[in-house]
């Protein structure tokens, strides 16, 4: 794997850039000359995308800089320099009295060479183009009533496209957590390494499309840092599609690729069993069984002919009372299990059943609204249960699932990363938390997260295809060399990237899970974009 390959994979928080940029300087590295090549890589990319704001906009005649006091200021008042020296009408906004010896250094001679200098928000309204230079990574301070927060709102409010240097102003760079208020970007570039902030789900509305700029930090310097501790991986295409198919030899057969039991559906939902039987088929899965109620039987057969479909007996409700295997079948002769979707909480002698199995599992949907009650039932929680398992365990939460599952971790939505490493520790599960950019851990507190997915996934039945894909994938990898939590990420990927291509071709509204299911081959099979 290329170096540039791995800049792209790699997500820093705040501390670990610090680090990073320190090993840089005490090794020689002058911050006046990074600045010169940042600011330049910059510069260049703003003038790309100039040209294609200047397509979709009316031109961009007027071009306010936005500057902050310390080192993402000096890199914005590089960046207005050569901007203007490349024949561009710019200004400089600048509200700081005190800034860094370099910043004003650099001010001081974009002021010489007769770049206009405002510090009144309403002297540049009339500007066509912001570019966002207030402060970079490392903002842990509320801007609460400054003065600064106050012209942040009123740039918010012209509605003009805004683009950021490494992050938009006001977003803390670990968390994306909104500091009082922020910059509404259209653009972000990401300075050297992605930050953690851009990819958390309370930052989305203010990153607008996020690019890195790879600025050319050596790797050694990366590795020496991220060494000290547990990484997080940002899901590529190019790594993704490395496994995608699974490798199959040129000789074998149907259970050497898999055999997936799927538990799954209810007379109330018998959709989720449908949905969840074809996210796996298209997998690729050797061989797919799936148990439902008996009432579903026909309904199941006629929708996946290819498939084993088990009846089972049901109870009044008409919920799975009992799994009735075929004959001579057992439930660890399976190469996976997945389980929930559509189940209804009245099965919950199933999921008893299959935690108590030696096969990889996946728990989704209802499945999880047991496992949450089973500290009720059974007197003993989700994270002892889990621990307990011999084999490999996939829990696949929602924000509302997960704080059933685990009350006393602290509240995912506000410290999304830090409870999911803190989860799949406790439980020794691999644990998917979803939300608009799904994230991933493993018990050795690894992340990984899928950078990017659309709304339109927000429809019923969207995480059902999920289940389906994941188990398909699960039971396919048990015999090959593919780590655990690297096809569960994958599965993530895949399922977000059909997501997206559906919508470009269907619209968001024109999603819906079945839809959703008709677009997962055409993610693989078009490998034309590696980025």
């Amino acid at each position: 794997m290329n170096r540039q390959e791995l800049i792209s994979q790699v997500v820093v928080t705040a501390q670990q850039m610090r680090d990073i940029e320190e090993r840089m300087f005490a090794a020689g590295m002058p911050v006046a000359a990074l600045m010169e090549k940042v600011a330049g890589l910059i510069t260049r990319h703003i003038q790309v995308l100039i040209q294609v704001l200047v397509q979709q906009l009316s031109p961009i005649r007027n071009i306010v800089v936005l500057i902050g006091p310390g080192h993402n200021g000096a890199d914005a008042l590089v960046v207005a320099r050569e901007l203007f020296l490349h024949g561009y009408e710019v200004g400089i906004y600048c509200p700081f009295s005190n800034l860094k010896e370099l910043t004003s250094q650099h001010l001081q001679y974009a002021q010489s060479l007769g770049i206009p200098y405002h510090q009144s928000i309403d002297a540049v309204e009339n500007c066509d183009l912001l570019i966002d230079g207030l402060f970079g990574f490392g903002l842990e301070r509320n801007l609460g009533d400054a003065i600064i927060a106050s012209d942040i709102d009123t740039i918010n409010a012209w509605s003009k496209p805004v683009i950021s240097i490494d992050l938009p102003s006001g977003l803390h760079t670990d968390t994306g957590e909104v500091l009082g208020t922020a910059i509404r970007a259209t653009h972000t570039l990401c300075l050297g390494l992605w930050k953690l902030g851009l990819l958390q789900d309370k930052a989305l509305e203010y990153v607008g499309k996020a690019e890195l700029i790879d600025f050319g930090i050596p790797w050694a310097d990366v590795e020496n840092v991220l060494e000290r501790s547990s990484k997080i991986h940002r899901i590529t295409r190019k790594i993704a599609l490395s496994t995608l198919p699974l490798p199959r030899p040129p000789v074998t057969h149907k259970y050497k690729e898999g055999h997936l039991l799927l538990i799954c559906g209810s007379r109330r939902y018998a959709g989720g069993a449908i949905l969840t039987g074809l996210g796996a088929r298209a997998s690729g899965v050797g061989m797919l069984s799936i148990a439902v109620p008996e009432s579903l039987k026909s309904l199941l057969v006629a929708q996946l002919p290819e498939a084993l479909i088990i009846g089972c007996p049901e109870t009044e409700t008409g919920a799975i009372s009992q799994l009735e295997l075929p004959a001579n079948t057992r439930l660890d002769s399976f190469s996976a299990i997945a389980c929930g979707p559509g189940l209804t909480i009245d099965a919950a002698a199933i999921i008893e059943q299959v935690l108590a199995s030696t096969d990889p599992l996946v728990i989704d949907a209802d499945g999880l609204n047991i496992l949450a009650n089973m500290e009720t039932t059974l007197g003993t929680g989700a994270i002892d249960i889990l621990k307990k398992r011999q084999a490999a365990s996939v829990i696949t939460p929602h924000t509302g699932e997960f704080k059933r599952l685990f009350p006393d971790i602290p509240d995912a939505t506000n410290h999304r990363i830090e409870a999911l490493r803190e989860a799949a520790k406790q439980s020794g599960a691999i644990v998917l938390l979803k939300g608009a950019r799904t994230a991933i851990a493993n018990s050795d507190g690894n992340v990984w997260i899928v950078p990017e997915s659309t709304p339109a996934l927000a429809r019923g039945g969207s995480g059902d295809v999920l289940t389906g894909l994941l188990g398909g994938l699960l039971a396919q990898g048990v015999n090959k060399d593919v780590a655990i939590a690297q096809i569960v990420a994958t599965a993530a990927w895949w399922h977000a990237q059909a997501g997206i291509l559906a919508a470009q071709e269907r619209t968001e509204l024109g999603v819906d899970a079945y839809t959703l299911t008709q677009y997962l081959l055409p993610v693989i099979g078009n490998r034309r974009n590696t980025n």
